[in-house]
């Protein structure tokens, strides 16, 4: 038995739909967000990051030296911003500097 569409969709369309359907556009979107990071914050800042990585909406740094922590503390809400701006949609809710 043959199935006939009468319409065709584009390839990217069908990709997109499917990615969007089992939630791994989300998490794609997530680690474009961890991936600029070094272009938001700079390239010293970026230098002395542990790790980053998102968990139930809240964007979660790791750094080395308490100065910048504390630099990044008061500039935490405007890192929000700015990242959620790149990303095209609110990703994010929080961001914790440990």
């Amino acid at each position: 038995m043959v199935i006939r569409r009468t319409q065709s969709r584009p390839v990217k369309e069908i990709i997109e739909e499917l990615l969007k359907a089992s939630g791994i556009d989300q998490k794609l979107k997530e680690r474009e967000m961890v991936r600029q990071w070094d272009e938001v914050v700079g390239i010293t800042i970026a230098r002395s990051t542990e790790s980053i990585y998102v968990s139930d909406r809240k964007l979660i740094v790791k750094v080395r030296s308490s100065v910048i922590r504390n630099e990044l503390m008061m500039v935490r809400d405007g890192l929000k911003v700015e990242l959620n701006k790149r990303s095209g949609q609110d990703l994010i809710d929080e961001v914790v500097i440990r």
